[in-house]
């Protein structure tokens, strides 16, 4: 038998009521939810997302380069990996600048809290 069910059950029987509303925090604040926090919140995500992805992507290709061995094959198709890779991780940077240009020029917040890492 569960626990959780034990527990309630015995303190129904001492007060003679079930109190059966959920108490998981952070469900408060659905209703502040809007159209732009949405896109916000989908726009950093998404750049989350291909930024990781590209940096796989670079990581994969630069291992498949230095194990292919001097196969002609295998590094052109590592090689062309890479370029993809760079390519694709210079179109993210692109768009978080374009983005952050919208910010600084029209004060349109399109993600926020999206910062680069830093070392200090």
């Amino acid at each position: 038998m569960n626990l959780a069910l034990v527990v309630s059950q015995v303190f129904a029987a001492e007060t003679g009521e079930i109190n059966i509303e959920p108490k998981i925090s952070g469900i408060e604040n659905l209703e502040k939810i809007t159209v732009s926090s949405a896109i916000t919140t989908g726009a950093t995500i998404l750049l989350i997302i291909a930024a990781l992805i590209f940096f796989f992507m670079l990581v994969i290709g630069g291992i498949r380069w230095a194990t292919s061995g001097g196969d002609k094959e295998k590094a052109a198709a590592a090689r062309g990996q890479l370029t993809a890779a760079l390519i694709g991780i210079a179109i993210v940077l692109s768009a978080w600048m374009i983005i952050n240009l919208i910010n600084y020029l029209f004060g349109v917040n399109l993600i926020r809290q999206l910062k680069i890492p830093t070392l200090y």
